[in-house]
């Protein structure tokens, strides 16, 4: 039998399945994880079409050469031949890509987060060169240096943090390291701090010793795209952000620069550390860019920050401790150090519920990352689906109700019941099943 044409469900009904159990999970429970979002269908369409047949190492954009002593730009990046076409799709991310964010260079063929800013310290570092970046422990990033990653392996990373009794960064002890330290890099972006980060501030610190100032706005990048959050353009060297978070775009990740600087980060990306680019995440990221420009995605990024505050402050009318009190952005963390049991604990107790958070590290945190003594709690995807004031202060009471009586299988059932009913009420973007 030739299945070349035939639908995924007919080819293998058990894949199809799982995947169409995914979705059920999803539409019945509410996603408050800070770092997932809902794609658009046009994002997913872009993403599961026709462009993943084809090989395209190289770039298509144009790259400077010599030759006969004259700077010359070489139209012929690609090492395949038949890439006329996706030429222009990736030329088209490109440009949007500068447009949106207002930057000289963009490359839209990084495969994720982590393999962006690899590609960023092999472009400006070398192996055992000192940087700096926020401690995992309170809201920084595995590629940021953290032992057990390939940047705390290959690099020798300083760590910053923030200020306990605040949440917020201690800049100037910052400052102090960065002058002891001299590093050649300073990273600043994190994966769970709710507050904006002061770019003046990081310029002025790398500027004091000569480093090269790298921001990973992975997590705020829609809220930067949406005119909701500072951008980091102008006062940044390097930028690295995924586009699956609040960008809710496709699965990958991009990195703006200026010209110059962009020559190395292409020699890092290929032939340095990525191969054959993937054209249908390109092609969506190219969408996601598009629709990001639109007036409609303004309005959703200042809902997100709107919702995040307002479910901050009901969370802590509710009885609990946030780091810093709030936040700015679109993630709360919240602190458990006052319960009797872990991040850990109180996550598998709101899944069960049909709420999914995730476990967090919290500033003086002594429990391991596997248990934590905080939880992330984030307000992108059920923005993307419509969820407003009303429906963030219900689930925080539902956060009480659970953590509160962790034990109480009954009244987790309970709450189940009013989450499923909740989320019966809201649409929700069409998974091509």
């Amino acid at each position: 039998m030739n299945s070349f044409n035939t639908p995924l469900a007919e080819v293998d009904p058990e894949i199809h399945g799982l995947i169409k159990k995914e979705y059920d999970r999803v539409i019945g429970t509410v996603q408050l994880i800070a770092s997932e979002n809902f794609p658009s269908r046009a994002v997913m369409e872009a993403t599961g079409g026709p462009l993943q047949h084809k090989y395209a190492e190289g770039f298509p954009y144009l790259r400077r050469k010599k030759m006969d002593g004259i700077r010359e730009w070489d139209r012929d990046g690609r090492y395949y031949e038949g890439n006329v076409i996706m030429d222009q799709i990736e030329r088209l991310a490109i440009e949007r890509a500068q447009k949106l964010f207002g930057t000289e260079y963009a490359c839209v063929q990084l495969f994720s987060g982590a393999p962006a800013n690899e590609c960023i310290y092999h472009a400006f570092l070398e192996f055992g060169d000192h940087a700096m970046a926020m401690d995992l422990a309170n809201g920084g990033h595995l590629s940021h240096g953290s032992p057990v990653n390939f940047s705390g392996q290959r690099y020798n990373f300083m760590p910053y943090g923030v200020v306990e009794e605040t949440g917020i960064i201690d800049y100037d002890q910052l400052a102090r390291d960065a002058k002891e330290h001299q590093p050649k890099m300073i990273v600043a972006g994190a994966t769970a701090y709710p507050r904006i980060v002061d770019f003046q501030k990081f310029r002025e610190i790398s500027d004091s010793v000569g480093a090269l100032l790298l921001v990973d706005m992975a997590h705020f990048a829609g809220l930067v795209a949406g005119k909701a959050h500072p951008t980091p353009v102008g006062y940044a060297d390097v930028i690295s952000t995924t586009t699956h978070k609040t960008l809710r775009g496709p699965r990958g990740a991009l990195i703006l620069a200026d010209e110059e600087r962009g020559k190395a980060i292409d020699r890092a990306v290929f032939p340095g550390i990525q191969a054959g680019p993937h054209l249908n995440e390109i092609a969506a990221k190219a969408v996601c860019f598009h629709q990001c420009m639109q007036p409609e995605f303004q309005q959703y990024a200042a809902d997100v920050v709107k919702n995040a505050q307002f479910f901050g402050d009901e969370m802590m009318v509710q009885g609990f401790k946030l780091v810093s009190d709030g936040t700015d952005t679109h993630l709360i963390l919240v602190d458990l150090r006052d319960r009797k049991y872990s991040g850990n604990k109180a996550a598998k107790a709101l899944i069960k519920a049909g709420i999914c958070t995730n476990r967090n590290m919290v500033p003086g945190d002594e429990r391991p990352p596997m248990q934590t003594s905080g939880i992330r709690l984030g307000s992108p995807f059920m923005t993307s689906l419509g969820f407003g004031e009303d429906e963030f202060r219900e689930v925080a009471r539902w956060i009480k109700r659970i953590l509160d009586d962790i034990k109480n299988d009954d009244e987790i059932e309970n709450v189940k019941n009013e989450v499923s009913e909740l989320c019966a009420s809201y649409p929700h973007p069409d998974f091509l099943l």
